[in-house]
């Protein structure tokens, strides 16, 4: 009996053999591991390729218009692990720039020019550690004031709103009228809350910085008086500030046509910290600023900002340099352009 089972053991065996041999085998790194699992990125790799191009960009308020052009153009720029920008949440334009300077993982801000007023002490050499990729969009002045204001004069000791601490109003305001030499009775508190305010002449002005036309100007209703006051661009505003104006066109109840009424504008940039050119985080901004600068006109379809159809790629921002990558990127695009003609 045991012969005869080893007997047909032997043929089993001897069949299967050609069998065995046929299949193909199982790849194997050095470790001895399967091929499938070698693909696996542990998670060490998994990490550090998400890390590998991921931009921080230090935005603002969350109910500030900034945030908001962060997410757009993080939605733009968005190349999965390729290219991958963090909107972040801050207390405001000053605060922004304090992100960018200190703040590990921050490579971008969203800033008012005139923000580097602040570091001049602390920082004395801040324009060599910052540059700028864009100038967004100015945000125009708006002193808007009581029938029985006049002029900038007439708000000496008088109550002028700013908006709420960390608005570009807040800060930029201020700053504003101690150049002005105008010493006011400054306080901040929301918008809506001062023009309540204003009507009935517990407050005598308040302030905007923003992009024209304001909301609270077009649909509200205003008695006959209420106005803007000028603001006339000079040497005081030349390192940070550009000219602007208001026309009827933006306020047709408050501005008369063909009346234009003078003021300044804060330019509001999109920044970069100085990273040494070659280094990992110079490349990451470099990557980010090649990608937006070439997709700049989805941000001008339906869906995004209507601001973004005015921007001017070749704009200057007053007393930066601009990012040697986005300078490189113009230069190359105007070579094109002079190639097909």
């Amino acid at each position: 009996m045991i012969r005869m089972f080893a007997t047909r053991l032997l043929c089993v065996l001897t069949v299967s053999a050609p069998l065995v041999l046929a299949l193909p085998p199982i790849q194997a790194d050095a470790q001895g591991q399967p091929e499938a699992a070698q693909r696996t990125p542990t998670y060490e790799q998994q990490q550090e390729k998400i890390n590998a191009w991921t931009v921080g960009l230090a935005a603002g308020l969350i109910e500030g218009a900034p945030l908001r052009l962060a997410a757009e153009m993080a939605r733009v720029v968005d190349d999965g692990a390729n290219l991958h920008v963090l909107p972040i949440v801050t207390r405001g334009p000053t605060e922004n720039m304090n992100s960018l300077l200190y703040l590990r993982g921050v490579d971008l801000a969203i800033i008012n020019s005139d923000a580097l007023d602040e570091y001049k002490i602390q920082v004395p050499e801040i324009r060599r550690h910052i540059t700028y990729l864009l100038n967004l969009f100015p945000s125009e002045l708006h002193i808007f004031v009581r029938p029985e204001i006049q002029s900038l004069q007439d708000l000496v000791g008088k109550k002028v709103n700013f908006n709420t601490l960390g608005t570009a109003a807040a800060y930029s305001g201020p700053l504003i009228f101690s150049r002005l030499g105008i010493d006011i009775e400054k306080t901040f508190i929301p918008h809506q809350v001062a023009l309540q305010q204003m009507r009935k002449g517990d407050m005598a002005a308040v302030v905007f910085i923003t992009s024209k036309p304001v909301d609270a100007f077009l649909r509200g209703q205003w008695e006959p008086g209420f106005k803007f006051l000028p603001v006339t661009y000079d040497s005081k505003f030349e390192d940070y500030y550009l000219p602007a104006v208001l026309e009827a066109a933006e306020y047709p109840a408050l501005i008369k046509p063909g009346e234009r009424i003078s003021t300044i504008a804060v330019p509001t940039a999109l920044v970069a910290y100085n990273w040494p050119a070659g280094s990992d985080r110079y490349r990451r901004v470099a990557r980010f600023t090649d990608t937006l600068f070439t997709r700049v006109d989805k941000l001008q379809a339906p869906g995004f900002d209507p601001n973004w159809k005015t921007i001017n790629l070749g704009a200057a921002v007053p007393g930066l340099a601009r990012f040697p990558a986005a300078q490189e990127w113009l230069e190359r695009e105007a070579r094109k352009a002079q190639a097909k003609q």
